[in-house]
């Protein structure tokens, strides 16, 4: 298993949800972590650092040019994660376990939900970036929300709304919310996944 850093919010509920956040490229794991608190309060927040550098950027896998993986990279970092995130769930006993990532950090939360459908009950996507056919999976019972930009020049358009096609082909609750610009956050997207997010706050 890889031994990720971590910042870590503690909850004093044992069944408080753990929710997981993920950095973009150039991150790290204070990214989104005051970010977490308010969007999940009462929440368990666990945010790892990507253990990968580009140019000293950090990210969570390797690739080759924009959008071009190494997708045995991929494969090594998505199992490693999902040994972390499930090692940490074993901490505790969560009433469920949510992931939120952004870019990078969106594409090794789907990676691992591709291949681990039951570690994750809900996930956001936010900007997420899959050139890749995922495999078939049973995602029943499962809610995602993906976020994404109409003019997003990484993420485009299409690849979002077929990400978001293959969740709801595999049995998600699936919602996909477009705000009218690039690849950059904006306050209607984080609205949209308070929203989400609004059952399982505390």
């Amino acid at each position: 298993m890889a031994d990720y850093t971590y910042r870590q919010a503690k909850s004093a509920d044992p069944k408080a949800p753990l929710f997981v956040v993920f950095h973009g490229t150039g991150g790290d794991e204070n990214q989104f972590f005051e970010l977490a608190s308010e969007l999940l309060p009462g929440a368990r927040i666990i945010a790892p650092r990507g253990d990968v550098s580009e140019g000293g950027a950090l990210r969570y896998f390797k690739r080759t040019a924009e959008g071009v993986y190494d997708m045995a990279d991929l494969a090594l970092r998505t199992t490693q994660m999902i040994a972390f995130v499930a090692a940490r769930k074993a901490e505790s006993e969560p009433a469920a376990v949510i992931g939120l990532g952004y870019s990078n950090g969106a594409n090794i939360l789907a990676a691992a939900q591709f291949a681990a459908p039951d570690l994750f009950d809900a996930s956001v996507l936010m900007h997420p970036l899959i050139p890749f056919t995922p495999p078939l999976a049973d995602f029943s019972g499962r809610r995602v929300l993906i976020t994404a930009g109409q003019r997003d020049p990484i993420c485009p358009a299409p690849l979002s709304q077929r990400l978001a096609d293959y969740f709801t082909a595999q049995g998600a609750q699936t919602g996909l919310f477009w705000h009218p610009g690039g690849h950059e956050l904006r306050p209607e997207e984080l609205r949209e996944t308070q929203s989400f997010l609004a059952p399982w706050r505390a």
